[in-house]
């Protein structure tokens, strides 16, 4: 395995981690348009805290796609090779969210926004349970044929261990949602976040020792590389802490800071189990697809870091620039109607 190629496999998992952490808030805010909300004034002014950021923080997931189309066609042809449909219902989902902002600020009716809103809560609700049931599943192993596609059962796709998975990623996208409230609003909303958020952390504790048994029992990342997937394991558990101490104490920012945390640690994690390995193949399958066979020619490889090199910086920039313009808090008593 060349420099090169170990980089961009570390690229790909930065950019899956900086999506999660960005857009993890954002599917969050928008469960509680329906889950947290109790009037179109606040139902507003939820989905303002997100109106100026949601669309850059998905081209953290266009860039990561692109970079992994680029950088391990392989990869990106036998993953698309088994979950082509799993794909297909995220893009749905986060198309779903993307119209409906646009859709409800047009409607005049209560019934049209109303509509709109349960589009925001589904296609926020769906797109990380699938994006949590594809990665778990995925790490677990599927059947992986000499032509390198992937040939499964709806068994492969949908298991406890996935499905457990998907529970997991939805429920502290919801929970960083609520920080993200909780630093963005003023008002009754924001400390209905905080009571809400003080209930799901029992329930976040138990679901982070189920999963963590799941792992145990369903991958070979504790035979492969036990100590840094124990190390990791505890790094998101004492994230965990961390945000519930947070909100405990009212903290918004050690809380926010908190649940990032385990979404991070959660796709590090994953990414640290596959490694060298993009692709595992199940007990029954002729092989797993390493990164030596996945990734493009080191020319690809060498202009994709040169490009990258020049490109990030600005991006970043951007992004730092446009989070401090709309740093202020929202009140809710006096959003328009």
């Amino acid at each position: 395995m060349s420099t090169l190629e170990l980089l961009w496999f570390i690229i790909i998992g930065v950019l899956f981690t900086g999506f999660f952490f960005l857009e993890g808030f954002d599917f969050g805010v928008g469960m509680s348009v329906k889950l947290l909300a109790k009037n179109r004034h606040e139902r507003d002014a939820l989905i303002n805290t997100i109106g100026p950021v949601w669309d850059a923080n998905e081209v953290w997931l266009i860039t990561a796609g692109g970079a992994l189309f680029a950088s391990f066609p392989e990869w990106y042809a036998t993953l698309f090779s088994g979950y082509y449909i799993v794909l297909f219902l995220i893009l749905f989902g986060l198309i779903l969210r993307g119209v409906s902002f646009e859709f409800r600020h047009h409607m005049e009716s209560d019934r049209g926004r109303n509509f709109w809103e349960w589009a925001t809560f589904i296609g926020s609700t769906l797109t990380p349970f699938l994006f949590g049931l594809m990665f778990t599943s995925l790490v677990r192993g599927m059947p992986i044929a000499e032509d390198k596609n992937i040939y499964a059962s709806f068994g492969d796709y949908v298991n406890v261990f996935s499905v457990v998975g998907g529970v997991a990623v939805t429920l502290v996208c919801f929970l960083h949602g609520l920080n993200y409230i909780r630093l963005k609003t003023k008002g009754p909303i924001r400390y209905r976040a905080q009571h809400v958020a003080k209930r799901l952390y029992p329930v976040l504790f138990v679901g982070l020792v189920v999963f963590a048994l799941l792992l145990w029992s369903n991958t070979d990342f504790f035979d492969k590389r036990p100590v840094s997937t124990l190390i990791i394991l505890l790094a998101i558990i004492a994230s965990a802490v961390v945000a519930a101490v947070g909100t405990y104490k009212d903290k918004e920012l050690v809380s926010f800071l908190g649940t990032g945390g385990i979404l991070a640690g959660i796709v590090i994690l994953l990414f640290n189990g596959m490694f060298p390995r993009v692709m595992i193949g199940s007990a029954d399958a002729v092989r797993d697809l390493l990164i030596v066979d996945a990734a493009s020619t080191p020319y690809t490889l060498k202009v994709m870091t040169i490009v990258t090199a020049i490109l990030l910086p600005i991006v970043l920039c951007y992004f730092i620039w446009s989070y401090y313009v709309f740093r202020k808090r929202i009140n809710t008593e006096k959003i328009e109607g």
